[in-house]
């Protein structure tokens, strides 16, 4: 029992997420697949860099007139952490969309972050892989491959590069949160989002000019807002801030991995609403990932119930050896139990003539 708890202890980064927070995080999941296919409706309408800042727009004002800049946060992680995540996660995604790259594939490859992101946990916070969780990162990647082999659009080697760059950029947004653990996550999203514009709308002014400024305006309508409003509030607000929040809770080895649900609901969407096929070799390679991802949910109970066979197989080895009762008390003027006899009645001279 005694070894059981210590293999407890050695495990005890290896923190079990809660239901609650599982399910929240399998939202979040669902909610990021689907925006991928929202944002393929949004940029029939308009220039990516300028779709992408104008869901950071929204999501920063008039937000951050009501929520006060994070108070353990300084100004330079606001605007390093903005610009990564506006312009080289999000504002790449769409420029490789644009171009051609399916929704579907680029759901599936954005989530090569939780690999970069569990790398990099490992390298800066020492958190420990357990074996099963290793096994579940490997099963996963397995129907990711699996994924990208059956997928039957043809997008070129540059934007998967994009998406790839895009992947990066996320790992590294999560390891600035797990890093600095900001307090009010809502004012976090709201402070960076507020620094992604700028640098946004230059890029878009200086891939095209003020020709992009004004097909947006001309435009503009339903589909495109609705897009932008769920991008910002939807995506970016209520998933990030819950995201984030088990970021800071979890290892980053625990919460991760939950992001390879992405791609699933990604294709579903993109078949759904924008007609991409799946074949059955896609559905099979989805139910690959799946079983990865249910894998690693589970490695800390997988890690415990092994230590504590293990405990169980070594515990008869550790108890002590019984010995053979002696055949006869030692000959000794001690006593067996180390004290002195009391003397016989019989004296010797010297002791008569002491009592004399």
């Amino acid at each position: 029992m005694r070894s059981f708890m210590k293999a407890r202890t050695r495990l005890g980064r290896l923190m079990p997420i809660k239901k609650a927070d599982l399910a929240l995080g399998i939202l979040v999941t669902l909610m990021w697949g689907s925006n991928f296919s929202v944002i393929g409706f949004g940029l029939r309408y308009i220039d990516p860099y300028i779709l992408t800042a104008l869901r950071f727009v929204l999501t920063a004002f008039p937000l951050v007139f009501f929520f006060k800049r994070p108070k353990n946060i300084p100004i330079r992680i606001l605007v390093i952490y903005g610009n990564i995540f506006g312009l080289g996660l999000w504002g790449v995604v769409n420029i490789a969309m644009s171009a051609g790259l399916s929704a579907g594939l680029s759901s599936v490859l954005l989530q090569l972050s939780a690999f970069f992101t569990i790398i990099l946990s490992a390298l800066l916070f020492r958190e420990r892989i357990s074996v099963p969780s290793a096994i579940g990162m490997l099963v996963s990647l397995i129907g990711l491959i699996l994924v990208f082999r059956t997928t039957t659009e043809a997008s070129g080697l540059p934007g998967i590069g994009l998406v790839l760059l895009a992947a990066c950029s996320w790992s590294v947004c999560n390891i600035i949160v797990k890093k600095n653990k900001p307090g009010d996550m809502v004012a976090f999203i709201v402070w960076s989002s507020a620094f992604s514009v700028p640098g946004l709308l230059a890029l878009a002014y200086i891939a095209r000019g003020g020709q992009a400024f004004y097909e947006a305006a001309a435009n503009f309508g339903w589909p495109a807002a609705f897009s932008i409003i769920f991008q910002a509030y939807i995506t970016t607000i209520l998933g990030y801030m819950t995201w984030n929040n088990l970021i800071k809770k979890y290892p980053a080895s625990t919460v991760a991995p939950l992001s390879l649900l992405v791609p699933v609901t990604g294709i579903l969407t993109s078949w759904i609403f924008l007609h991409e096929r799946m074949s059955a070799q896609m559905l099979l390679a989805i139910t690959v990932v799946l079983c990865g991802v249910a894998i690693f949910v589970n490695s800390t109970k997988i890690s415990a119930v092994a230590s504590r066979v293990r405990s169980n197989q070594t515990a008869p080895s550790r108890l002590p050896k019984s010995r053979p009762a002696p055949l006869s008390p030692p000959s000794s003027p001690h006593s067996t139990d180390g004290r002195i006899p009391a003397p016989s009645h019989a004296t010797t001279s010297g002791d008569t003539k002491s009592t004399a």
